[in-house]
């Protein structure tokens, strides 16, 4: 087989050049024309330029990149091009390769524009998600506001089975691991506090700081934060899943409400579990502090009536306060990625993981706000 060669005449009437080419277009044959026939047409500048393609033999995807070359040139210069005599199976490539998206990429920008029309598309595609991200997000507040207060008014409207089963999920099947770390963050935290109150024989107030600690604030946000990470990311999968199998889109087409029918009894099920697991929590810090005293000497009674005299009723209420506002947070926030889930294959984790760290971010402000509002009312 003979190799592929090419050879292009320019021939010129008046501000009119003609380029004919001849033989085989191709990868091993435009290097050979491009750089030459761009300095040409430079020079001489044609008003016209007209590309006589009938006799050749064979044209890739590396000659259609030429003759757009040689288009884009003309267009540049808002001179005239036309192409004439390319047979009928080279015409569909190039057909495609003038469309609008293949169009763009031939269209040359400087540096200085990309550097200022990349950031600035970004940023305005961050505002429009921004604000679609802010609409849905008021949109499903008010959409599960009403569903909480049809529940209450009609408490037979409430998928109870539903709820007690996610309760299950919720409560009973994450007690374990709520009492393993609380009971590790009590005993670590007594045992490094003991550590230097020892010096001053102060070991017995590592039971006021412990009872105080857990009750008041560890309790509840650790709690939240481990529910934010495994029921909340499970809330997500779920509904998620199910939005993507179209099983979302079946209950709206049915006339059934997404929120009241999955998401209520979820979130009735974190509500509820979680001021019943931050009691776990608490319980379990408290047994790991007492381990730390009674190896330090100081008798299991005597732990248990300081933690009496240094914890009061409004410590405890205020710590399960806030847990039932961070259930209802991180249920939420679990549900509503859940729902907001697109297609494709990582739709679903990507739902999960915005469920997650939006819980945990959602419940990090939410005791900013609790710690500053019982400041004020003396709490």
């Amino acid at each position: 087989m003979a190799e592929p060669h090419v050879s292009a005449v320019f021939q010129y009437s008046g501000n009119t050049a003609e380029l004919k080419l001849v033989g085989d277009l191709q990868i091993s044959t435009v290097p050979k024309l491009w750089n030459s026939t761009l300095l040409e047409l430079n020079l001489r500048n044609p008003i016209r330029l007209v590309i006589d393609a009938s006799q050749l033999e064979s044209c890739d995807a590396s000659g259609i990149a030429l003759l757009q070359q040689w288009k884009l040139l003309q267009e540049n210069k808002e001179a005239e091009f036309m192409l004439r005599g390319l047979k009928e199976e080279f015409t569909y490539l190039y057909d495609l390769s003038t469309s609008v998206q293949i169009r763009e990429k031939w269209e040359e920008k400087s540096f200085f524009s990309e550097l200022i029309d990349k950031p600035t598309a970004e940023i305005g595609k961050k505002f429009v998600d921004s604000v679609s991200n802010t609409h849905s997000f008021i949109a499903f507040i008010g959409e599960l506001t009403y569903a909480i207060g049809h529940s209450i008014l009609n408490p037979r409207s409430v998928r109870w089975k539903d709820a007690f089963s996610s309760a299950e999920k919720t409560g009973v099947n994450a007690w374990i691991i709520i009492a393993l770390i609380g009971f590790l963050l009590g005993l670590i935290m007594s045992f490094q506090s003991a550590i230097p109150m020892r010096k001053f024989g102060a070991e017995i107030f590592v039971a006021n700081l412990v009872g105080l600690s857990l009750f008041r604030e560890l309790g509840p946000l650790m709690t939240a934060f481990i529910l934010a990470g495994r029921s909340g990311s499970a809330y997500a999968a779920e509904l998620g899943t199910m939005k993507v199998s179209e099983e979302v889109d079946a209950l709206t087409t049915m006339g059934l409400s997404p929120v009241q029918f999955l998401v209520i009894p979820r979130i009735i099920a974190s509500t509820l579990m979680t001021p019943l697991l931050t009691m776990v929590f608490n319980l379990l810090g408290l047994v790991g502090g007492a381990l730390v005293l009674i190896s330090f000497g100081y008798p299991l009674v005597t732990f248990t009536n300081q933690i009496v005299s240094a914890v009061s009723a409004i410590d405890l209420i205020g710590g399960l306060v806030k847990s039932v506002v961070f259930g209802l947070v991180v249920g939420s926030i679990g549900c509503y990625e859940g729902l907001r889930t697109t297609t494709g294959a990582g739709a679903v984790g990507e739902s999960t993981t915005k469920a997650v760290v939006g819980g945990i971010i959602y419940v990090a402000v939410l005791d900013g706000v609790f710690s500053v509002a019982y400041f004020y009312l003396g709490i």
